[in-house]
């Protein structure tokens, strides 16, 4: 993975360490459900962002090397392997 690109993936992971601490701060202070909620689903929200980041870095490395290598069945089943987690969302 090069090094810029691992470096905004970590940067993203610092904020939502950040938010998570908010979030246990709301928890701790007995903050209104409906705000403890929102900032639940800001967090949900940027691991998604991050998920989408890895998976379009992934399609334009490692499966386009996969095609061309001839491993198209293994990339297929990752692919599939992928969506079929993410539908359980």
């Amino acid at each position: 993975m090069e090094q810029n690109y691992k470096k905004k993936l970590l940067r993203r992971l610092a904020i939502i360490r950040g938010q998570l601490k908010g979030l246990e701060r709301l928890i701790v202070k007995d903050t209104y459900c409906v705000d403890v909620i929102t900032q639940s689903l800001a967090v949900k929200e940027a691991l998604s962002r991050i998920e989408d980041l890895l998976l379009e870095h992934h399609l334009a490395t490692h499966v386009v090397a996969q095609m061309k290598t001839g491993k198209s069945a293994q990339a297929t089943k990752e692919i599939i392997k992928l969506y079929t987690l993410s539908k359980r969302k």
